[in-house]
């Protein structure tokens, strides 16, 4: 919970998980354009096993059914968007499970998870399957991610964007990638929409996306490429914004997005991984609670008698 004073508002958990699915659509619906129907069969997988996961774990608790507050739902989505669209199924399954198993209800359920439940099931991936998670296609071609080209200084290639300028491209998410990180407008659209609906605080993902852009510039790279391409825009829009796992005051807001963006640069520019931004959020997400500590505003009427509080 926030500082003090507190808002009632009619806002509920199910109308605020029901403006991220919307705000995710246009991103499922390139995943498609580009991915064709095999993004849609790894998203229901995901989807389907974070519900089950969720249910069975109430079941077994002997809590109330959580399944309408629709967050398995979205963690559902947002983990098969972390993941390459040909990853076989068993494991979009298994990293599913792990996401609300050991991301979500571990900690008591929504509420009370540290961590990003979907980055946690991607990093669970990534450590026991890490050529499935790093293996990417475009027209049923595997090659690397623009990321990986840049870091590489591998050529620009048809095989790598397709056909045509590669910031247009990158832009409509023709290009090797995580299923649902490709298409930049895509989740723009989505992030415009959660702002709009006062979802999520602009500033978060504006001084993520401007840190990035900035360390990456003065380390020579491209910054609008390292901006549009790879999972930054994903990151910075629908996790690193989550309400349960980022901080609750707004001067803790803006380190925690600062941490976000300059742990994403120095892993892309100076780390062994081209892409930075599911590990970036995730240790950020463990130094939430001393950001809460350390710039929670003083109480109405306190003050310091003998240099104590």
């Amino acid at each position: 919970m926030g500082p003090s004073p507190h808002i009632r508002t009619s806002e509920t958990v199910d109308k605020v998980m029901l403006d991220v699915i919307i705000a995710l659509i246009p991103a499922l619906i390139m995943s498609v354009y580009v991915f064709k129907l095999r993004a849609l069969i790894v998203t229901a997988v995901s989807v389907i096993f974070c519900m089950l996961t969720e249910f069975l774990f109430n079941k077994i608790r002997n809590k109330e059914c959580t399944l309408h507050d629709k967050s398995a739902i979205v963690t559902g989505i947002l983990f098969a968007f972390v993941i390459p669209v040909d990853m076989s199924l068993p494991f979009v399954a298994i990293g599913a499970f792990v996401s609300i198993a050991l991301g979500k209800m571990i900690f008591g359920g929504l509420g009370g998870n540290v961590f990003n439940p979907a980055l946690v099931g991607r990093a669970f991936i990534q450590a026991s399957w890490p050529v499935a998670i790093t293996t990417f296609t475009l027209d049923g071609v595997a090659g690397a991610t623009m990321l990986d080209a840049m870091k590489r200084n591998l050529p620009v290639s048809e095989r790598l964007i397709g056909e045509g300028n590669m910031y247009v491209q990158a832009l409509i998410g023709k290009m090797g990638g995580c299923l649902g990180e490709t298409s930049a407008i895509a989740l723009l659209l989505g992030g415009a929409y959660l702002i709009y609906k006062k979802q999520i605080d602009w500033k978060m993902p504006a001084v993520i996306i401007g840190t990035v852009a900035v360390i990456t510039g003065l380390f020579g790279a491209d910054p609008v490429m390292q901006v549009i391409s790879g999972g930054l825009l994903l990151g910075a829009f629908f996790m690193a914004t989550d309400m349960v796992t980022s901080p609750a005051t707004q001067k803790g807001k803006l380190i925690y997005a600062f941490g976000i963006g300059f742990l994403i640069s120095m892993i892309r520019m100076k780390g062994g991984y081209p892409e930075g931004t599911a590990f970036s959020i995730l240790i950020m997400n463990g130094v939430v609670p001393l950001i809460n500590r350390y710039t929670m505003p003083k109480k109405f009427g306190e003050v310091k008698a003998n240099g104590k509080k």
